[in-house]
Order: C-alpha cells, then sequence, then structure tokens
C-alpha cells in the first residue's frame, strides 16, 4: 500500500479504527454503561467525517490498483449515508434506551455496516464491491434481530438473513459468469470488452444476475419479499436505517457498477432497470393500500420509491444519474423526518403502529401533524413540496431517455400512492376520536422532525444547491 492509496481510503480507515477502538473499550469498561455516550460519540465522528470527505480535495483518486474509487460521485453518496447514518443513530437514543436495546454493540454495528456502504460507493472491481456489501450485510443481519426477547425481530433478522444469502449467490453468479467472459473483474477492463457497443451473451447473462444481486438491497420488485415483515419485525430505529443510508449505497452501487463496467451498452441494461422500476412501482402503490401497520406501509412506501429512484438510471445518462441522487437526498430528508414521528407513536409508554391510532392526532398536537402533514404530502409528490420535484426530475430523465411509457406509468402510481398517504392525514385531522397516545416526544425526534418538514418546504427555494452537486457527482460518475 502507497501513501497515495492511503490518504484515498482515509475516511473508511478511521472510521474502522473508531469502530474496532470502541468495541474494545465496550468490552473492558463494562458494556453497555457506555453506550449512551458512545452512541452521540459515533454520531459525532460521523458528522466530523462527512464534512471532511464533502470540503476535502476534489478530483478523482484510485486506491489499490483500481479496486477502490474516490470521485465526486461517491464523495457524494458518502456524505448523504454518513448524515443519514448519524442522524437515526441521533433519534433512535431514547427510544433504543428505554427499551433496554441501547447495547453498545449498536452504534459499533451501524458504524460498521456504514463502512461496507462506503466501500460500496467506491467499488472499481467486482471483488471489492462484493466486499463492501457483504460488510454492510452481515451488519445490518445482527441489528434486525436486535431485539432478542421479541420472535417478530427474530424472524426479521433470520428472514433477512436467508434471503440476503439467496442475493448474494445470485450477484456471486453474475459476477462469476462476468469475469469468465470479460477475463478481468476491473470495471475498466470489462468496459473495454464492451466498447464497440456490443454485449456477449454471457456478459449479458452476468449483468442480468448482479443487477438481480443489487435489486434485492433496494426492495425492488421482484427481490421485495423480505421488506415488509424485516420494516415490521426490526426495532422502529433499525427499521429507519433500512429505508435511508443503504438505500443510498445500494443504488449508488448499481449507477457504479453500470456507467463504470457496461457504460458503453445503456439500451441492454436499461430494459431490465425499466421492468424494475415498473414492477415496483406498480406493486409499492397498490399493495400499500391495505396496510394499516405504518412500519409496513412505509416499507411498500419504500419500494414504489426505490422504483421511482430507478427511473433515473434506466435513462443511461449524465441527468438521469442527477436525477437519481437528487431523488435519493430528498427521500432521505423527507423519511428521517417521518421515522421520528413514528418513534413517538406510543400509549402508556408503548409503541403503537396501527395508523388509525392517529385519529384526531392534529387537535391534540397541532405543531407535530402539520410537519407530518407536509412530510406525508412530500413523499406523494404534491406540488409545491420537495417531493414533487424529485419526481419531476427522475420523470423527466425517463422521457429524454425515451421512456415514455415509463414515465406514464410513474404518473399513474404516484397518483395512487397518494391514496394512503392522504389516507393518514385523514386519520389525523377528521378521524373518529380514539383513545390518545402519549405527548411524550424527545427533543431530538421534535428537532428533526420540524427540520424534515421546514427543509421539504423551504428547500425548493435552494433545490439548485442539490442538483448542483448531483450534477457534478453525475458528471464524474459518467465520464
Amino acid at each position: 500500500m502507497t501513501a497515495s492509496d492511503f490518504s484515498t481510503v482515509l475516511p473508511e480507515f478511521l472510521l474502522s479504527i473508531f469502530a474496532m477502538a470502541a468495541l474494545l473499550v465496550g468490552v473492558w469498561f463494562g458494556k453497555d454503561k457506555l453506550a449512551p455516550m458512545l452512541l452521540w460519540v459515533t454520531c459525532a465522528v460521523m458528522l466530523v467525517i462527512a464534512a471532511w470527505i464533502g470540503l476535502g480535495d476534489s478530483g478523482t483518486h484510485q486506491a489499490f490498483g483500481g479496486l477502490f474509487i474516490d470521485d465526486a460521485f461517491a464523495r457524494f453518496a458518502k456524505v448523504l449515508v454518513l448524515i443519514a447514518a448519524a442522524l437515526i443513530l441521533a433519534m433512535s437514543a431514547d427510544y433504543m434506551e428505554r427499551r433496554g436495546l441501547l447495547r453498545f454493540e449498536f452504534p459499533i454495528l451501524i458504524t460498521l455496516s456504514v463502512v461496507g456502504m462506503m466501500m460500496m460507493v467506491s467499488a472499481g472491481n467486482l471483488m471489492s464491491l462484493y466486499m463492501g456489501l457483504e460488510l454492510q450485510s452481515l451488519a445490518l443481519y445482527i441489528v434486525a434481530a436486535l431485539r432478542r426477547d421479541s420472535e417478530k425481530s427474530s424472524e426479521a433478522g433470520l428472514k433477512y438473513f436467508v434471503l440476503g444469502a439467496l442475493s448474494s449467490g445470485i450477484l456471486l453468479y453474475g459476477a462469476s459468469l462476468t469475469y469468465g467472459f470479460a477475463g478481468t473483474t476491473q470495471f475498466s477492463g470489462i468496459i473495454q470488452v464492451v466498447q464497440a457497443g456490443q454485449l456477449p451473451m454471457g456478459l449479458l447473462f452476468g449483468l442480468v444476475f448482479l443487477i438481480a444481486g443489487l435489486a434485492f438491497k433496494v426492495s425492488a420488485v421482484p427481490f421485495h419479499m423480505w421488506t415488509p415483515d424485516v420494516y415490521e419485525g426490526s426495532p422502529t430505529p433499525v427499521t429507519a436505517f433500512f429505508s435511508t443510508a443503504p438505500k443510498v449505497a445500494a443504488m449508488a452501487l448499481i449507477a457504479r457498477l453500470l456507467f463504470d463496467a457496461f457504460g458503453q451498452v445503456p439500451a441492454q441494461w436499461g430494459q431490465v432497470l425499466g421492468l424494475l422500476a415498473g414492477l415496483s412501482m406498480i406493486l409499492g402503490s397498490f399493495a400499500a393500500i391495505s396496510q394499516r401497520n405504518i412500519k409496513r406501509l412505509m416499507a411498500y412506501s419504500s419500494i414504489t420509491h426505490m422504483g421511482f429512484a430507478l427511473l433515473g438510471l434506466t435513462a443511461g445518462t449524465v441527468f438521469g444519474v442527477q436525477a437519481m441522487l437528487t431523488y435519493m437526498a430528498i427521500y432521505v430528508t423527507m423519511n428521517v423526518g417521518v421515522f421520528a414521528f413514528i418513534l413517538s407513536m406510543e400509549r402508556d409508554g408503548q409503541p403503537v403502529t396501527d395508523i388509525k391510532s392517529l385519529n384526531l392526532y392534529a387537535s391534540r398536537e397541532p405543531t407535530k401533524a402539520l410537519a407530518m402533514m407536509i412530510l406525508l404530502f412530500s413523499l406523494a409528490g404534491v406540488p409545491p413540496m420537495l417531493g414533487f420535484f424529485a419526481k419531476y426530475a427522475v420523470l423527466t430523465a425517463a422521457i429524454q431517455g425515451g421512456y415514455i411509457w415509463l414515465a406514464l406509468l410513474g404518473v399513474l402510481t404516484s397518483v395512487v400512492a397518494a391514496f394512503y398517504y392522504i389516507r393518514i392525514i385523514y386519520f389525523m385531522y377528521f378521524g373518529k376520536e380514539v383513545e390518545p397516545l402519549d405527548h411524550r416526544m424527545p427533543a431530538v425526534q421534535w428537532g428533526l422532525l420540524v427540520a424534515s418538514a421546514l427543509v421539504t418546504v423551504f428547500g425548493v427555494f435552494n433545490l439548485f444547491g442539490i442538483e448542483g452537486a448531483a450534477q457534478a457527482a453525475a458528471a464524474a460518475l459518467v465520464n
């Protein structure tokens, strides 16, 4: 390893050292006694590294012979992942501590999964891709089953592990086919094989299996089966984490693989992504209508939104990648606020997930209800909320890429999806009287809920800031 290699991977190296040092400290000084402090220190470390990456050196750097790539695209995704992870940890502190779930391993596992995500978005080789993906996944399997006294949580962890192992097998099979026909695992070497714009049949099959393995990570249909059960069974802060940072990392990895290794044949993989996007939007929109559990509803909502994010990549253009990155940044902002609200849904100190428990919530908590209404309208894509501009960007990219039918499908499924978001708003303002929820809401959760709602409204005036960063990141990837 050269000095240049070390400086390129320094953020990941320092975060890994922090995780291992925290593990030693936790074991040495009595495990869970230090858990609350460790959680807040972890939040601070992630935010500092995010600022360092975002404000640091520009340009493109490679390490370990091209296995690791540090460019504007990777830095954009890493900053988004780190901020999302830090915010989710911050708002989970009170919830986890009151339920005896705040063990010192929790922030460490989240940190290790974030290291895996940072590796994923910088992967320049099929081997480094798999290393990052598995480091992320192994940590997430554990946190899904963190509530050991709950059958649903254990089931969630087991189901996620079994289906995750299946997806890893599919991805590895695709990687082996790709290596066999390309003669290399390096993305820069694979793209040379398809330089003429023609994709050999073996590489085509390899590409399909690679996309299928990665589609599991973003909950794209038909690889979505794990999502509703894992979202429902996992502790709510873990569900909030699942719905934000890992989605960003997986979507960025798909973009990295397709553009860096198969960028010469966007027409071939665009058809596959278009199918996944269309199925995800349809199933996510219609399946959520029957859901009464708000965590399961958010699971199907996530499937729908990942379908929209895939629309941007389907176009196979710089603008398409920019639209996807913009969409993911806005999606994370909205989800942080929504899950801050869901974490506060309690009755007599016990979590409540039935959406009908929100009946007439606005009469008792007008500020929280207003913030939640804004976020739900944004998730539905109602103008002038930020979510509307996110959907507009990916729909425009799809139209420019020639996928007009897919854009029309996106508009139609948005109308369907609006029903289950507006239904929650109806319950909050016009539902029948029920036993009220607790008024208690920690300051961090309240702050993130209100801040997310304000960003969703006033962020429109500074949308060019997000789009500018996303455009630079997209250009770095495609060029």
